[in-house]
């Protein structure tokens, strides 16, 4: 998905720069950039490939060697960016996180006007690319950005550098966070919340749904009020946001502790222990067996220390196999034992069937399987989440496929996402039967709402159920 960092400081603003963008290296896996500008030498600019190394070790050089009292950065799943553009606004940076479904039709209408992209690898449009051209059809920076969120069919987060300050807007609806950090002589902004805790900065102030400032070293102005409808990513706590971030004022990790203990409310097994899959499930985890009085226990480690977290082969069966090989039992914990796992979601759902058997082949008596959302049914149109991409990869989809035929009209698809209907009942079964689990409960939806604590109308859900 990527993040951002910001910093606007009367000192050199790098050594929080860097490791501002290094706080959000479990949000993207390829990409990462640093954009910096002061008066005695304009701008400056370095992007790095981080497929199979840290963000620290690509850009030690450039923190050593890049000066300015501006600058932003990101790690982002798959564009180069930020990326430095010289339009009828000046020279200016640019970094995003967000989505763009109707990048095609904006392009080609930009085209008409004479102007031109680079095409990625891939053949692609570079989507910040096209969100600084978008900005560049108006006659300033404020138009330009209201323009981009107005006619992008998806979501769309920016920080733009430029000599007088950095441009933060947030989505129109929410969907991503921005959060303003302050100290004596700087302010930042930062898709995670944690990020600036440590560089001594204090919180400030969070962007509302669509709300556009601009950040100086001496002050943050609102240009553009925050609109009065939210659809924040609900995906953030249960998986994406770092155990440490809070959205909304709503703490990651106790949101995980909520799902936990909703989930043993409803629960009616006796396993021997509770453990989480690390280490998405580990705080889910931990809620159950708090609520339910089971021990969690960590029958599998995750072996971390030559594996980047961004390094991914391109072939799902290698994918699965790496995940697999990153574990590595106690077999004291798991034979013999009847084991209740919690993990963030199923989607496809073949790493944690080769989890589950992993278990058993390890002596594992049972293992019971408590997802910590809902079951994924729609692919996330909003933001590029690896959790629900291309919907037929769906597990429920393909379950789904098998119980209805190819053509399944909405209104029957709607009924599985009711988890009191006997389609709903139908599927869980298969799915559960598929992918070799002693059983399987899912985490409601109304549950995993109570466990947010903020109103289901300022939630996005859709890959849930389906609801925009």
């Amino acid at each position: 998905m990527g993040g951002f960092f910001a910093t606007a400081s009367k000192d050199d603003c790098v050594f929080d720069l860097f490791f501002g963008v290094d706080y959000h290296s479990h949000l993207g896996t390829r990409r990462a950039g640093l954009a910096v500008y002061s008066k005695e030498n304009g701008f400056d600019k370095a992007i790095h490939n981080i497929e199979n190394a840290p963000f620290r070790t690509k850009f030690t050089k450039e923190s050593n060697e890049m000066h300015g009292n501006l600058g932003i950065g990101c790690i982002s799943d798959f564009e180069a960016q930020p990326i430095l553009v010289r339009s009828h606004h000046g020279t200016f940076a640019i970094t995003t996180v967000g989505k763009i479904n109707n990048a095609d039709e904006i392009v080609d209408e930009i085209i008409k006007t004479n102007t031109h992209f680079f095409e990625m690898q891939n053949g692609d449009i570079n989507p910040t690319e096209l969100v600084a051209a978008i900005i560049n059809q108006k006659e300033n920076f404020i138009d330009g950005i209201r323009y981009a969120q107005d006619i992008i069919d998806g979501s769309m987060s920016m920080m733009i550098l430029t000599p007088k300050g950095i441009y933060c807007a947030r989505d129109k609806m929410g969907r991503t966070p921005i959060v303003i950090g302050k100290k004596d002589d700087a302010f930042c902004a930062s898709f995670e919340s944690f990020a600036y805790l440590n560089l001594g900065y204090s919180d400030y102030k969070e962007l509302g749904p669509g709300e556009v400032v601009i950040m100086t070293a001496d002050d943050v102005k609102t240009l553009i009020p925050a609109g009065d409808k939210m659809k924040i990513c609900t995906f953030l706590w249960i998986y994406y946001g770092y155990p440490s971030s809070s959205y909304e004022g709503i703490s990651v990790e106790k949101m995980r502790y909520n799902c936990g203990k909703a989930l043993a409310k409803r629960d009616n097994v006796t396993p021997d222990i509770v453990a989480g899959v690390p280490d998405s499930g580990v705080a889910h985890a931990i809620g159950y067996s708090n609520q339910s009085g089971i021990p969690f226990n960590r029958p599998f480690v995750k072996y971390t220390p030559t594996w980047p977290r961004s390094f991914m082969p391109t072939t799902q069966n290698k994918r699965n196999l790496i995940a697999k090989m990153k574990l590595i039992p106690i077999h004291d914990l798991i034979d013999g034992k009847s084991l209740l796992l919690i993990d963030d979601s199923i989607v496809r759902g073949t790493q944690l069937r080769e989890t589950t058997e992993f278990l058993y082949s390890s002596g594992a008596k049972e293992v019971h399987i408590r997802p910590a959302c809902p079951p994924l049914l729609y692919g996330c149109k909003y933001l590029n989440f690896s959790r629900s991409t291309s919907e037929m990869e769906l597990i429920t989809r393909r379950v789904i496929q098998e119980l209805e035929g190819d053509n399944v009209s909405d209104e029957t698809l709607k009924e599985y996402t009711d988890p009191d209907s006997d389609k709903y009942k139908k599927m869980v079964d298969m799915i559960c039967e598929k992918l070799h689990f002693t059983s399987l409960r899912y985490h409601r939806l109304d549950d995993m709402i109570e466990s947010v604590g903020i109103g289901a109308d300022k939630l996005c859900t859709y890959c849930w159920n389906g609801e925009e």
